[in-house]
């Protein structure tokens, strides 16, 4: 009888302690965005400064299907996303992006760092151009855009990939 009873008790107290649990695990956030303290410079949600990149009714231009293993490069969605600018690296291993963070980011992606683009849920894109032989032989580059709108909320027209959580939005029109 000892047994019964200890054994209810703990069941009971085990999905207290769950139901407990499933109501911390989703507290009310408005984002998932790192640092919300750390604003944009520029643009809004519903008003973006900036519109980089074309729109397309391919995913991928004809240098990216010919460059594809057997002219068939991976699948892709053309979309239209709203965010901000922002130094990939930075972001990722600081938190780091806004108004505040401009000159730095700026400075990271001269030096090399890939951009992102960062949703308002928190999503995180790299930036990267579409064409795969102009990209590839240095005829594209997103650093230019991506400098000049770090900070900034922008709109970005681009084909999004992804493998195994990375995320992409190739964009078609940029130059150096």
């Amino acid at each position: 009888m000892r047994l019964r009873i200890l054994t209810l008790a703990i069941a009971a107290l085990a999905a207290v302690s769950l139901t407990g649990q499933d109501k911390k695990s989703t507290p009310m956030m408005k984002s998932s965005i790192l640092h919300p303290e750390m604003t944009p410079g520029a643009g809004t949600w519903d008003k973006p400064m900036a519109t980089l990149g074309v729109k397309s009714t391919e995913p991928w231009t004809a240098t990216t299907v010919a460059a594809g293993v057997d002219n068939k490069p991976q699948p892709g969605r053309h979309m239209t996303v709203v965010g901000e600018v922002v130094d990939f690296s930075c972001y990722l291993q600081l938190g780091k992006h806004g108004d505040k963070h401009r000159s730095c980011g700026q400075k990271c992606i001269a030096a090399g760092q890939a951009p992102g683009l960062l949703t308002q849920t928190g999503a995180l894109y790299m930036l990267m151009p579409e064409e795969h032989d102009p990209r590839r032989d240095g005829g594209v580059d997103a650093k230019a855009s991506a400098s000049e709108h770090m900070g900034h909320i922008v709109e970005v027209h681009g084909t999004e990939a992804s493998v195994g959580g990375y995320r992409a939005l190739f964009v078609q029109g940029l130059t150096k």
